[in-house]
């Protein structure tokens, strides 16, 4: 198919200093939880980014030296020429399908308490790391401002001698060296480094021009700032300081990669911003430049893309998380298909990874971190290996996936849904406050479908034991979801709740199909992600007085590894929703809810007239439970094998669905798997 010429733009080749960018489409670097312990799996992560039509794919940090170490984090490393081979690899992948290699090379200086190396933190002056760890960084003199360039340019050549075509200078986010000096509330000093914006860029200036002097005439030198940090008079800002780091250095690097900050602005989720939402702070830039200008906005949106261009704001379009949803969004750009891109939903669940220090996972890509663990690739699939039928009982986010890449493969699949509507819990939860992006999980694998010709799609289609046994299927998959509780038991609780069988308590099944809750209402968060922040967001914008119980230290405390956490705050407390956090669920009694300090026991009461526990699901299983009680009609109606996958089996998150889904349909009638079932890099390989 030809590629629309609206996004001809997109493809035309742009100059980075001595090297050339084959398009438009740049992979901003980006965490991925593998780091330097994973270097294997990071340079197949980015080699399939190449293959999809990237034309520059970046590196996460790469941390320069042992006083910089973000353990337990896994970034990337250049300390000394023992890992130029581990870069190397990546820098071969990419370069396979003729796309750049970027490394973003960093110093994180008071941002880190070097808990692996144990080497005393350094910073602009003394004050705590960033961090919560009980530890201080030292305030750089001359000598130590004069080794950290040293270090830098001593990585910067090891970079080049591991092939990277791109260098950065990183002073973007609150976590890098650079951006420290520049910080009037973190540079408290009075030398030629500290006071005057010019002596606060002294350090960033001499960084890029000795960076340039190292590799200038082999590598680009790309400079990362962030130009606005969100907070106001107290931090750098796009109208004032950021504007003027700016005209004072515009032409000197190669490539302004530009952004916002901290990272929780900088990579906001889709509840919080809509697409393009960086475009206020960086419009400017391109006007105070003449070199190339990158900056990201979660961009899925082609003709948002080609707007961005001729809009004159960006030279390229930056991304990393539509990068991970879909490697190939370039690719399909280019052959005509944006409509069978895999756009990104803005959940972070990709962050989680690097948060936790495990590796990389996406929603709406279930290949994403597994490349090189199984060798499993965005868009190919092995082809059936038998005339198997299958019938899939659920069309929840495991369901769609696994017809989806079942048919993919070429197998005769049979799709069943009980209700009229496609998606499952993704279809009731992207009604919520906020989560509407969520509903392209359902949204690209129900047109993917519509596509196969092998795939037989059956609403309003509620199956019993009976009429899965007629059905004549020789495989059957279980992926029927999973309900929320009622009786308070979850992590907190495991016994169920006095006064919880009442009318007035509902589950979030409940507020999502309709139920109108009466006030004061009590929202009791033990699940601790973001179903109990939203559903209180939801029922205080209908009006009534909402109290949210949790017994962790935050309201949604596990929004912190997507980077939401500070925001769903801000969010409630500005709607009026009180937070009472440290207290458990104990009681209910139709006028109260009496809770308990879950640090002394002390109780108390609030007022209570209706409750939404937000705790726990049971899977929906009694259907797989029929099948299986009866093995021998099962074998009767010639079939082979019942899977249970997805919430239908353990209740997880929707990317945990997908995954399922996805890695049943792939596993279908392939050998017996081995004891660990993905390879593992073990030490001494590279």
């Amino acid at each position: 198919m030809a590629r629309d010429p609206r996004y001809d733009i997109l493809f035309e080749p742009v100059k980075i200093g001595p090297v050339t960018a084959k398009n438009r489409f740049y992979q901003v670097p980006h965490c991925n939880g593998m780091g330097h312990t994973m270097p294997q799996a990071v340079a197949a992560m980015r080699g399939v980014k190449a293959e999809g039509g990237w034309a520059v794919i970046c590196t996460e940090e790469c941390e320069i030296h042992p006083s910089s170490d973000v353990a337990p984090a896994n970034e990337a490393r250049l300390w000394d020429d023992r890992d130029i081979p581990a870069q190397a690899r990546m820098t071969e992948a990419v370069h396979a399908h003729g796309a750049l290699a970027g490394v973003e090379l960093v110093h994180q200086g008071p941002a880190t308490a070097n808990r692996y190396s144990r080497e005393i933190p350094m910073g602009p002056s003394h004050l705590p790391v960033t961090r919560y760890d009980p530890v201080q960084a030292r305030a750089m003199d001359l000598s130590d401002i004069r080794e950290c360039r040293r270090w830098h340019r001593q990585a910067a050549l090891r970079a080049r001698k591991a092939g990277f075509d791109i260098i950065y200078v990183y002073a973007g986010h609150d976590l890098s060296l650079p951006m420290h000096f520049l910080q009037k509330r973190r540079n408290q000093r009075t030398d030629e480094y500290g006071g005057s914006l010019e002596n606060r860029a002294r350090f960033f200036r001499e960084l890029i021009e000795e960076t340039k002097e190292a590799v200038g005439d082999t590598c680009a030198v790309v400079v990362r700032l962030a130009v606005d940090e969100l907070l106001g008079p107290k931090g750098i800002t796009s109208a004032v300081e950021g504007r003027e780091v700016i005209e004072m250095l515009a032409e000197l690097p190669d490539l302004w990669d530009v952004n916002i900050s901290d990272w929780q602005n900088d990579s906001n989720t889709s509840r919080f911003a809509a697409e393009g939402y960086q475009e206020p702070y960086v419009a400017f830039v391109k006007k105070l430049t003449s070199k190339p200008v990158v900056g990201v906005g979660r961009f899925t949106s082609p003709d948002t893309m080609v707007a961005q261009i001729r809009g004159g704001i960006l030279d390229f379009i930056g991304a990393a998380r539509p990068s991970i949803a879909d490697p190939f969004l370039p690719k399909k750009i280019e052959d005509g298909r944006p409509e069978d891109i895999r756009e990104c939903i803005g959940c972070n669940i990709c962050v989680s990874g690097d948060n936790t220090s495990t590796p990389i996972r996406c929603t709406q890509n279930p290949t994403m971190g597994e490349e090189w663990r199984k060798s499993w690739h965005p868009e190919v699939i092995a082809p059936r290996a038998s005339d198997d039928t299958v019938l899939v009982v659920g069309a929840g986010p495991a369901g769609l996936e696994c017809a989806r890449a079942l048919g993919q493969r070429g197998y005769t699949v049979h799709l069943a849904e009980a209700g009229d509507e496609l998606g499952g819990r993704v279809a009731r939860e992207s009604r919520l406050p906020g989560l509407a992006a969520w509903g392209r999980v359902r949204d690209y694998r129900v047109q993917q479908l519509a596509n196969m010709a092998n795939v037989s799609l059956y609403r309003d289609s509620r199956l019993t034991a009976d009429h899965v046994r007629e059905f004549g299927a020789a495989r059957v998959v279980v992926a029927t979801g999973a309900a929320w509780r009622r009786d308070g038991i979850g992590r907190a609780n495991s016994e169920a709740l006095p006064g919880l069988d009442g009318s007035s308590v509902y589950a979030p099944d409940d507020i999502m199909a309709g139920a109108a809750p009466t006030g004061p209402v009590v929202v009791f968060d033990d699940d601790h992600f973001y179903m109990g922040g939203v559903l209180a967001e939801k029922l205080r914008r209908d009006g009534l007085e909402v109290t949210l119980i949790t017994p962790a230290l935050a309201a949604s405390a596990w929004t912190e590894y997507t980077l939401e956490l500070q925001h769903v705050q801000v969010r409630l407390l500005e709607l009026g929703v009180t937070i009472v956090a440290n207290r458990n669920l104990i009681a209910v009694d139709g006028a109260h809810a009496k809770i308990a300090c879950v640090f002394t026991g002390r109780e108390s009461e609030i007022p209570c007239a209706s409750l939404v526990t937000v705790t726990a699901r049971l899977p929906e299983e009694a259907l797989y439970r029929a099948l299986l009680a009866k093995p021998e009609a099962l074998a009767n109606a010639g079939i082979k094998n019942v899977t249970a996958i997805g919430d239908a089996l353990a209740p997880s998150t929707i990317a945990a669905a997908v995954y399922a889904g996805h890695r049943y349909a792939r596993e279908l009638d392939a050998p017996a798997p081995a004891p660990v079932p993905f390879a593992r890099e073990m030490p001494g390989e590279i």
